[in-house]
């Protein structure tokens, strides 16, 4: 393995690291971002919601970008954009000024999102082993660091401006120098592929094209993780105190361990990938995940309740790496845009999975919502044979008969 490949991993990582806490610390402030700018009760679900519709708008942009540019010089711009975005939103007065400051924010996220997850894609082809899971348990770090920062700045009564600063004077130069070794790690492989199928992939797969028809299994995949992912982020305090009985303290704590389970679990996802294959890590995942559902729905007190979201946590961790590396298999010609028509669908889940518990809590039970997203978890069960390698070579996972066998 060349030193290139080693520094290009590490700067990557640091990348996820970094994305990981600009977003902590800006989801984390919601409250003191409302008071700050007096946005109301109303209006805030429109802003919220204004950030993942603009994220899928830069991640559609960047796939056409990456047409004439490669993906490291997107991720390598796009960064300081999101921090120096996040560093405005602590800084503005007027809701005009939160208004751009948040839209900036969400188109550079999504063109972050997507540059990131593509150099990972092509970095682990590389390789020639799974590290992918290792990318986004640095972003699981720098998420558990964003939120505890935010914890001291909340905690010490801080203005956004002062809590943001020091954080973006760290990182902003730190991600401009790290970019300096980001690798484009292709191979030349989709511009060998463009321009004819492959003789073992059906027609798409490698000829640097797209067939929306393969890559929606994985679409669907990465909608109900983060349908999933947004229920726990969104409702998991409000879970456990007001269906639970928790303490307002305790009813913090869930997404703590959330997130530390999703750390740890990504940490030695990789070797389990290796171990036992994609899909059975997956299936794995997506089966913990639901029984967490199970276990947060009939939980009769909140240490049950927090048993449940743990193992939410190690099992939604899994599936979102996994995803983009099987979209990457999946089209090896065209990996890139894969990767980046697949990111659209992670702000999808997460645009949907907030307002859907929410909805079935008024309509039905915040017990009986729980139960929803654990079924469209159980789906993963069905499609888990897109992230077998050799569903990726054939289209279909069966084997193809050798020419001296038919007829």
């Amino acid at each position: 393995m060349t030193d290139v490949l080693r520094r290009g991993r590490a700067s990557l990582a640091f990348s996820f690291f970094a994305q990981g806490a600009a977003f902590a610390l800006l989801v984390t402030r919601i409250p003191a971002i409302q008071d700050r700018y007096g946005v109301s009760d109303g209006m805030l679900p429109l802003f919220l919601a204004a950030v993942p519709v603009l994220a899928g708008v830069g991640s559609v942009c960047t796939e056409h970008l990456v047409k004439r540019v490669p993906p490291s010089l997107v991720l390598r711009w796009s960064q300081p954009v999101v921090l120096l975005a996040l560093l405005g939103v602590g800084a503005g007065d007027h809701m005009a000024e939160l208004a751009v400051a948040l839209g900036l924010f969400g188109l550079a996220v999504g063109g972050l999102d997507a540059s990131m997850n593509m150099l990972g894609v092509s970095l682990q082809r590389a390789y020639g082993r799974s590290i992918m899971l290792g990318f986004h348990a640095a972003f699981s770090l720098g998420g558990i660091v964003g939120a505890s920062l935010a914890w001291v700045g909340a905690h010490w009564h801080l203005a956004l401006f002062v809590s943001y600063l020091p954080v973006v004077v760290v990182l902003l130069p730190a991600v401009l120098v790290g970019g300096r070794w980001y690798v484009d790690a292709r191979g030349g492989g989709e511009k060998r592929h463009a321009s004819a199928p492959s003789e073992a992939s059906p027609e798409g797969a490698g000829s640097g094209t797209v067939v929306f028809k393969m890559l929606l299994p994985l679409c669907l995949v990465m909608t109900f993780a983060y349908i999933g992912d947004s229920t726990v982020s969104n409702w998991s305090a409000k879970y456990l105190q007001d269906v639970l009985g928790s303490s307002e303290q305790l009813a913090t704590v869930p997404y703590n361990v959330y997130m530390v389970t999703t750390l740890v679990g990504r940490a030695i996802g990789d070797v389990g990938v290796r171990t036992f294959g994609a899909v059975a890590v997956v299936r794995a995942g997506a089966l913990v995940a639901a029984l967490g559902f199970a276990v947060v729905a009939a939980a009769p007190g909140a240490w049950v309740g927090m048993l449940g979201f743990t193992l939410l946590g190690l099992g939604l961790c899994v599936i979102v790496p996994q995803t983009f590396a099987a979209a990457g298999r999946l089209f090896p010609g065209a990996s890139d845009a894969a990767v980046a028509r697949l990111n659209i669908f992670n702000y999808v889940g997460f645009l949907i999975g907030s307002p859907l518990v929410g909805v079935l809590g008024d309509l039905w039970s915040y017990r009986g919502a729980m139960l929803v997203p654990m079924v469209l978890v159980l789906v993963t069960l069905r499609y888990a044979g897109s992230f077998d390698p050799q569903h990726a070579r054939y289209g279909d996972g069966h084997e193809r008969p050798r020419t001296a066998d038919v007829g």
